[in-house]
């Protein structure tokens, strides 16, 4: 118990998470422990599906979990809800910051809490996306004498407003709606030289190079690529390495009517669908080494593919917009 308080030792940690992850070993780590720590651990929703047996376990002892900065998301909630429901659960405080939960994540809590209301005492929801209507909800069950609820933290999304760095624009985009939209055009802008520009290839950088974590969404017409680079990428001639995607540099999602391609150093990874959103959001964790991009659809956030890295540089969002009539639009979150 003391090594919980203290941070687990490695071996400890990687037994606690192979059994999570396996979902094996619950019925001996269930008698022992008050508190998991398991923040940014890489769990995933069968990760929830053994803490779920944890918490609806008749000798579970489990009071606080901290889940923080996992991607969970709403389908990993849901599943763990179901433990939050059960009369065995004695959990008091939770910590799901920066799981990338939804209104959808918040009423499966919700609905959790009113099953089982007697116990959680606080809920930490901060760096979420909880839309007003999960706001509306969990604050009502602070107003409920029901509820034991007495802690809830929302907020501080990790959402980020990027701007496009004007000087790397190339000649064949042009800039609409303060500067966040750009669109393939036919005829040259007048854009001044530049040593950042892309003198070739139809694309930009937007100017924030981005180190902790990050989340943005963007709606996109025609054929497009999204991006994150590195400020090193060349931007002079036509090789086909000055692509986004297409290099070390680089790391990019374009999609077409089969679906979404995901390229980073000529590398290409296919992700069949049968329904492609025009907006897709993107969520960077620098510190972890991890890229993920989701398609946006009611409101909901459908996990396509997440690159795992080790980031050496800032990363700076860009796009390529590539046929005439294609366009990328910046969306407010």
């Amino acid at each position: 118990f003391l090594r919980f308080l203290l941070g687990l030792s490695l071996q400890t940690n990687q037994t606690l998470l192979r059994g999570l992850r396996e979902n094996k070993f619950l019925s001996s780590l269930i008698p022992y422990h008050h508190l998991f720590r398991l923040s940014g651990c890489n769990l995933s929703e069968r990760s929830c599906e053994a803490l779920s047996s944890v918490l609806s376990s008749q000798s579970s002892s489990l009071r606080d979990l901290d889940l923080s900065n996992n991607d969970l998301k709403d389908s990993g909630v849901k599943t763990l809800s179901v433990g939050l429901k059960s009369p065995h659960c004695s959990l008091k405080t939770l910590s799901l910051s920066g799981c990338l939960i939804t209104e959808e994540g918040c009423a499966s809590l919700v609905s959790a809490l009113r099953s089982n209301p007697s116990h959680l005492r606080e809920l930490d929801l901060s760096y979420n996306h909880p839309g007003d209507s999960g706001v509306k909800l969990l604050s009502a069950g602070l107003e409920d004498p029901d509820w034991r609820l007495d802690t809830l933290r929302y907020g501080e999304a990790y959402s980020c407003q990027l701007t496009i760095d004007t000087n790397t624009v190339n000649t064949k985009i042009k800039l609409s709606d303060n500067n966040r939209k750009a669109t393939h055009v036919e005829e040259n802008q007048s854009y001044p030289d530049h040593p950042d520009r892309f003198d070739h290839w139809p694309q930009l950088l937007c100017r924030t190079g981005l180190t902790g974590r990050c989340y943005w969404e963007v709606e996109w017409t025609g054929a497009v690529r999204i991006s994150v680079s590195y400020r090193g990428i060349s931007r002079k001639g036509d090789k086909d390495d000055r692509v986004l995607g297409w290099n070390d540099q680089s790391w990019s999602l374009s999609s077409s009517n089969d679906g979404y391609s995901f390229r980073h150093n000529k590398k290409v990874t296919n992700i069949p669908s049968s329904y492609v959103s025009n907006r897709v959001a993107v969520y960077v964790d620098c510190p972890a080494g991890s890229l993920s991009f989701y398609r946006v659809s009611s409101d909901s956030l459908i996990h396509l593919h997440t690159f795992n890295t080790t980031f050496t540089e800032p990363l700076y969002p860009g796009f390529a917009v590539w046929r005439p009539g294609s366009s990328v639009s910046l969306c407010s979150v």
